[in-house]
């Protein structure tokens, strides 16, 4: 039996009562979540890079293979209610984040707008904007932070 997502599942219903299918719904899409981070080991601050896990699609922003994922990237984290706890680098914008934090969905999210090409046109994903990994010299990844991930 599939899994079913239920009306307003977000709205109704804490991040550890989703089934696979609401929690996976949640995505929206925008793969800033695959943008390499930079953390200061002194300020523990994060800096985002434009640049791109090796798998992640820089045109559309999605993962070229997210159900097998874990095979080519061993360290691709699956985020999980309790993962939620211990990650601080998540995008301020990203669905899990701020249902965590007691806040609601952004106006362009999917789930509020019905079409997957809102969180691009609010200018909130990776695509178009970031470089893959293959592309770029370990040792220049510095030179890739932006400022974009708000």
């Amino acid at each position: 039996m599939t899994e079913q997502l239920r009306p307003q599942f977000w709205k109704r219903h804490a991040l550890s009562e989703l089934n696979h299918a609401e929690w996976e719904a949640l995505c929206d899409g925008c793969g800033l979540c695959c943008l390499i981070k930079l953390e200061d080991e002194e300020t523990l601050e994060v800096a985002y890079t434009k640049v791109a896990c090796k798998l992640l699609d820089c045109k559309t922003g999605h993962c070229s293979d997210y159900a097998r994922r874990v095979q080519f990237v061993p360290d691709c984290i699956q985020l999980t209610p309790e993962k939620l706890q211990q990650i601080r680098w998540l995008p301020p914008s990203c669905a899990y984040r701020r249902l965590h934090e007691g806040k609601s969905l952004p106006s362009w999210h999917y789930l509020n707008t019905g079409t997957r090409s809102s969180v691009i046109k609010a200018r909130k994903s990776a695509a178009g904007r970031c470089v893959s990994e293959t592309a770029v010299h370990e040792d220049d990844i510095e030179d890739y932070i932006v400022r974009w991930v708000r």
